[in-house]
């Protein structure tokens, strides 16, 4: 695959993020979402960008002061594997440590992905303002078969643990069973700025 560049979105990006959100709602377990409301909130999408094509996107999404949740996050079916999912959560997870967010969260179908990069799985009651901003309003409230996957944050600090993230079954914590599964990184020099731009070979 051709080099790849990560960049914040713009209003001008609105329509190619809204495309690819559409085009993948079932196979990404994805909520819909207007094309006004991805005007309005472009500013918090980070996207990656392939021969001037954006191929996969994802928001931060403030749930509190302290709380910022993982959201819309995909990548085009002919640009997977080629970790630009796991790229782009890095880049947003250094926003959010930047803009002093404590925690990142995110609620997904297929936790392992999120695991693998130093998430934790845990009761949904442990993200109340998530509960409080979206499900409870939800037709699938208690029955939509998502996990909520969490993230602490520390500006400045990288995070690589050595094991994988535990995951929590009602209060009892369970080790992950593989070793040297490699984490998402924070780069302390790093503050992603609109202008901001910068790419890596997938």
């Amino acid at each position: 695959m051709t080099m790849v560049t990560f960049r914040q979105a713009t209003e001008a990006d609105a329509g190619a993020v809204h495309r690819l959100i559409s085009d993948n709602l079932e196979i990404g377990h994805l909520l819909p979402r207007t094309l006004d409301d991805i005007v309005e909130h472009a500013a918090r999408f980070v996207v990656a960008e392939s021969e001037g094509r954006v191929i996969a996107c994802a928001e931060l999404a403030p749930l509190s002061k302290t709380v910022a949740e993982v959201r819309s996050l995909v990548v085009d079916q002919y640009a997977r594997g080629n970790h630009i999912g796991p790229r782009l959560v890095t880049e947003l997870a250094s926003g959010a440590a930047r803009r002093g967010f404590a925690t990142l969260c995110a609620f997904t179908h297929q936790a392992s992905h999120f695991v693998k990069m130093g998430f934790t799985i845990v009761p949904h009651v442990w993200v109340p303002e998530k509960v409080a901003h979206d499900c409870t309003g939800c037709p699938l409230f208690r029955r939509c078969g998502q996990y909520a996957v969490t993230l602490p944050l520390r500006a400045g600090v990288q995070i690589r643990p050595e094991q994988p993230a535990a995951v929590i079954y009602g209060g009892r914590t369970v080790a992950g069973r593989r070793p040297n599964v490699e984490r998402l990184q924070l780069d302390p020099t790093h503050v992603f700025l609109p202008a901001d731009e910068h790419a890596v070979s997938a």
